[in-house]
């Protein structure tokens, strides 16, 4: 049974992470105070991942300007990262991705986070871990359903604005929208200006 990781501590892990020009060893307690979305994929060299790494890449600046750490994790080693890194796009690879990938080689990582499957490699799972090392967010995905990258920023933002403002944010809410007070008036108030067809 997959164990519901929301509002408890994420699972600590060190392992090697790897970027265009580096490996790092990186443990997740080196970035509490920090927000961190944390995704697991399948493997490298596959076929639904890139088109999800190459679209994190495309919004790694929204992330950025979010105080968001962005990691990616399979259980592939770091050389297998570090040559996926290094194949173009129009040849399948990830040339260009800029934030980490960490190697879970056994996938004791996936594990400790509910999601590697019967076939030891991880689901599509996504972790939303808040400045205390809380996990706020999750979702998992079967291997051939590929995420939305924008409903991601979106979560983070509703997580910020919950935090500064103290109100809820009300289904398909973006920053752009009113939030709601937790109160009965506040959603009758929202809700007084929809209409259900």
């Amino acid at each position: 049974m997959m164990e519901l990781l929301v509002t408890k501590l994420a699972p600590q892990f060190t392992t090697t992470c790897v970027y265009p020009d580096r490996f790092e060893e990186l443990s997740l307690s080196s970035l509490q105070g920090k927000y961190v979305v944390l995704f697991f994929y399948p493997l490298d060299f596959t076929f639904v991942c890139p088109t999800e790494l190459v679209s994190f890449q495309e919004h790694l600046e929204e992330f950025k300007k979010l105080g968001v750490t962005l990691l990616g994790c399979s259980i592939d080693s770091h050389f297998t990262h570090r040559a996926w890194l290094d194949t173009p796009l129009n040849k399948g690879g990830i040339e260009g991705v800029q934030y980490g990938l960490l190697s879970d080689i056994g996938g004791k990582i996936a594990k400790s986070y509910g999601v590697l499957n019967d076939e030891c490699i991880a689901l599509r799972g996504l972790f939303l871990i808040d400045q205390k090392g809380v996990i706020r967010h999750q979702v998992i995905n079967d291997l051939p359903l590929g995420r939305n990258v924008k409903e991601v920023l979106r979560m983070v933002e509703a997580l910020q604005h919950v935090e500064e403002y103290g109100e809820v944010c009300p289904a398909n809410w973006t920053k752009s929208q009113k939030a709601i007070n937790a109160t009965k008036e506040s959603v009758a108030g929202y809700l007084s200006d929809k209409k259900i067809a």
